[in-house]
């Protein structure tokens, strides 16, 4: 199981400073959660992962189930000896690749996206893009859960609420997620309803389910429908045997609509539990993310943009939008640092932009685990300064 304990509640906004104790070592909160899909942070060992300052890593249920399974997880002595990390470890329930399989992929969209974006393929009308009763076209949702073909053979799965636990169970992460829809943007009130009826179903059905210590997180829903938020923070905060919370689903139209929902939400929620954000982390959201109270948060920026040769940097370095692009030419020429004002060993330890540029270019794996240590190393560093902001009274 795990503990955690708020440090500090911040007098200006939602923000608070904690520690979460988990079996595998404590975190700091609030924290970024670095994602490991496939139990792998994409190009790190996971001793480097550590030296990036990352604490906790969330890794995919469903991905792990694809391959190598939970059973090979299990008999490897769990996911912390399998992939050789020491720090505390989440797996999420599954839920989302109910999404990206089905509504998202349908729809071409992330969990935040614009009403113009909807409309491209929904031009009469978007509040008719996902209505009460609407299925995707490769994704059967039932009551009892999801049916799918797996994308490497194509035989037919089926994931629910039961399936869920039994596989998180074997990977033995330390804090696991409890089987939901996380819902698209374009949801009708009405299509939303249904579903946040069914994940409420399915978040019992987890906790009656579960056989392990492990500590259990409930999913809170409701799309950008504040009632439906508010009544699923309610529901969740009642049922016993959560230990913490999830926030997930679509989650706006934009930024300040993930703001709003972690204020409607967060007042609603047991303050003696953790919270935790799916799947957000822009560098520019991390701080109304922390002001709107999550503990955690994990997000695939600092890898995903790594990999396709972006740098997060200071915006002495980098111009207004703090990023450089690696991929190109002019930075062939550039004998200096990714960033001059950070500490990471990469540019700290004598790599240059202009081999950086060249490893991108030809599309060398060194240039994205360098991009990707340094990345990550800039987002846990600016994620402490402002936890110092919070023990200040700034933030």
């Amino acid at each position: 199981m795990i503990e955690f304990k708020v440090l500090k509640q911040s007098k200006k906004s939602g923000a608070r400073l904690g520690v979460l104790k988990t079996p595998h070592g404590e975190v700091m909160t609030p924290s970024l959660v670095p994602v490991a899909t496939l139990a792998a942070v994409k190009a790190l060992r996971s001793d480097e992962i550590a030296a990036t300052k990352s604490q906790i890593l969330i890794s995919n249920t469903y991905h792990l189930h694809l391959q190598p399974g939970e059973k090979v997880i299990k008999n490897a002595g769990g996911i912390n000896k399998f992939m050789n990390w020491r720090g505390p470890t989440m797996t999420d329930s599954g839920g989302f690749q109910v999404f990206s399989l089905g509504f998202g992929r349908d729809l071409g969209v992330g969990k935040v996206a614009s009403a113009k974006a909807i409309t491209k393929y929904y031009p009469d009308k978007v509040e008719r893009a996902i209505e009460k009763g609407g299925q995707p076209k490769n994704v059967s949702i039932t009551e009892d859960g999801v049916r799918f073909r797996s994308p490497l053979g194509g035989e037919e799965m089926f994931l629910g609420p039961k399936e869920s636990m039994a596989i998180q169970e074997k990977l033995g992460a330390d804090i696991i997620f409890s089987f939901d829809e996380c819902t698209p943007p374009g949801t009708t009130y009405d299509y939303m309803k249904q579903s946040l009826d069914r994940t409420h179903r399915w978040a019992a059905r987890c906790i009656k389910a579960k056989k392990s210590k492990q500590a259990l997180y409930g999913i809170v829903q409701g799309s950008y429908f504040r009632d439906l938020r508010e009544e699923s923070a309610r529901h969740l905060n009642t049922m016993e045997g959560f230990a913490g919370f999830g926030i997930g689903g679509d989650l706006g139209e934009s930024r300040t609509g993930t703001k709003d929902i972690l204020q409607w939400v967060t007042p609603l929620l047991d303050a003696r539990k953790p919270r935790h954000l799916l799947g957000m982390g822009h560098i520019e959201d991390i701080e109304n993310i922390m002001a709107g109270g999550a503990d955690t948060f994990d997000c695939t920026v600092p890898t995903h943009y790594a990999r396709r040769g972006i740098a997060f940097t200071s915006k002495a370095a980098a111009g207004p939008t703090g990023r450089v692009d690696f991929n190109k030419a002019a930075l062939l020429k550039d004998k200096g640092p990714i960033d001059r004002a950070c500490d990471c060993m990469v540019c700290t330890g004598g790599y240059r932009r202009e081999y950086i540029a060249h490893l991108i270019r030809a599309n060398e794996i060194t240039g994205g685990a360098l991009l990707t240590f340094h990345n990550l190393f800039f987002f846990n560093t600016y994620v402490e300064k402002l936890r110092e902001k919070i023990k200040k009274g700034l933030l």
